[in-house]
């Protein structure tokens, strides 16, 4: 066997088999990005939003009722 014969062969393979799974592959995952997020995503992020709003208002809660009861423990801490 010639060494043209070494080349040739994972040369065709890689033509007809993996070259056309690589670019199928990449276009798939690349229309799928342009897409958007999907309504469990869209409905995920809603939550999180929900849940950061929600300890945002206890933070700011808590922040108040130490101003209240212990004046200047803000400066003692940083």
């Amino acid at each position: 066997m010639s060494a043209t014969v070494f080349i040739f062969v994972p040369l065709v393979v890689f033509l007809v088999i993996v070259a056309p799974l690589w670019l199928i592959l990449h276009y798939w995952s690349n229309s799928r990005a342009k897409q958007g997020l999907s309504e469990e995503d869209l409905q995920a992020v809603e939550e999180m939003t929900h849940s950061v709003e929600k300890l945002t208002d206890r933070i700011n809660n808590l922040e108040a009722i130490l101003d209240e009861q212990h004046t200047g423990w803000r400066n003692r801490n940083h």
